[in-house]
Parts: C-alpha cells; sequence; structure tokens
C-alpha cells in the first residue's frame, strides 16, 4: 500500500511566526538571529505550494505545474518535485479525470464533448481523457438528456413549437450534446405532450 504524504510539517520543521518573540518576553529580534534565517530552499517552497493546493480538492499535475510557475519555482524543481507527488499517489490525473466525469456528468449533466473540453483546460492528456469520457456510452448520455428535458418541459409550456424545441434544443447544445440527438430527444418529448409529430419534424428542418 503507497504511503500517502502528510501535509503536516515533520518536528522541528515549523519556522517561528512574527511575533514569536513578544510570546516568549524576548522583544524584537536580534539582527544577528535575523541574519542567521536562511530562506527556504525552492525544493521547500513548491513542496508546500503542491500540499496547500491539494488540501481539500484535487488537482492535475498541469494546474500544480502552472501555480508552481507562477510562483517562480524553476522549472526542474517543479518537475521533480511534482515527479514525487506522482509517485506516492498525491497527483493522479487519470483518477482526477474519473471523478470529473462521474461528478459532471451526474451532476450537471454534461455530455461527454463538454467533459472533455473541460478537461482539455485543466491540462489532462488526450489519452487520458478518452479513457475517462469513455465511462459514459451513448444510451447514458441519451438518458441524462431526457432527464434533462423532463425537468425544464413545464417551463416552456405556453410558448410556441418553434420556440420550444429550440429553448429546449439550445439547452442540451450548451451542455455539450450532439445537435441531432438534442433534437430527436426534445421532439419525443413534445410529442408525448400531444404535439403533432409532422409539425415538429418541419420546424426541426428549418
Amino acid at each position: 500500500m503507497t504511503r500517502r504524504w502528510d501535509p503536516r510539517p515533520a518536528p522541528g520543521e515549523d519556522l517561528p511566526g512574527p511575533d514569536a518573540d513578544d510570546r516568549t518576553g524576548g522583544g524584537a529580534p536580534s539582527s544577528s538571529r535575523a541574519g542567521d534565517e536562511a530562506p527556504p530552499r525552492p525544493e521547500e517552497q513548491a513542496r508546500a505550494i503542491c500540499l496547500r493546493l491539494l488540501t481539500g480538492t484535487p488537482r492535475t499535475r498541469k494546474q500544480l505545474a502552472d501555480a508552481l510557475a507562477k510562483r517562480g519555482i524553476p522549472d526542474e524543481v517543479a518537475e521533480e518535485v511534482l515527479s514525487r507527488f506522482e509517485d506516492v499517489g498525491l497527483i493522479d490525473d487519470a483518477a482526477f479525470a474519473g471523478a470529473w466525469v462521474e461528478s459532471r456528468h451526474h451532476g450537471r449533466g454534461l455530455a461527454r464533448r463538454a467533459l472533455a473540453r473541460e478537461l482539455r483546460t485543466k491540462g489532462v492528456d488526450s489519452a487520458v481523457i478518452d479513457e475517462a469520457v469513455g465511462q459514459l456510452d451513448a444510451e447514458q448520455e441519451e438518458r441524462t438528456a431526457r432527464e434533462l428535458v423532463e425537468r425544464k418541459l413545464r417551463a416552456t409550456r405556453g410558448l410556441d413549437r418553434e420556440k420550444r424545441l429550440r429553448r429546449l434544443a439550445g439547452m442540451l447544445a450548451r451542455k455539450g450534446y450532439a445537435e441531432g440527438l438534442a433534437l430527436r430527444v426534445v421532439r419525443r418529448a413534445l410529442e408525448e405532450e400531444g404535439e403533432d409529430p409532422e409539425l415538429l419534424d418541419h420546424l426541426a428542418d428549418m
């Protein structure tokens, strides 16, 4: 079993806070003591930055690399620290992508295309993205699309056929569903409400 790193500093690693001398009654630190205190090494800074960002939420390697670069951590140091974090399982882009797909599909109803687009913006590798979105098949996507339309259907009642069709299909398109699937699902839902199938087909072809 891989041992996960403890984000808490090891004994003796804590540096004194700005008013540590006040708490001990020692007054202002001497110039010699202040001069003896060396700044943290880049490796320590990189490790602290990554641990802080990973606390409470997973991150991709690219997200962490961008954060380290923004803080001025040298590239070779960042690569070494990030590789060590991957080795101990604190960075796992495949697990991140899988969890992202599961959460965003069931929570927001996003289709595979939208999910892949979001993962690309987070720097996930294309092969990892393909594997993650492959969790969803065409049948699952269509079931989710039908559920989304059913939830929005009542709010469109009172509008004319064309507006209802366009509004519902547009909602699915914004969530990444292909146009053909979106129109098919919306037409079926409107037909079940009693709309004329021929008129719906005519509107969809316009």
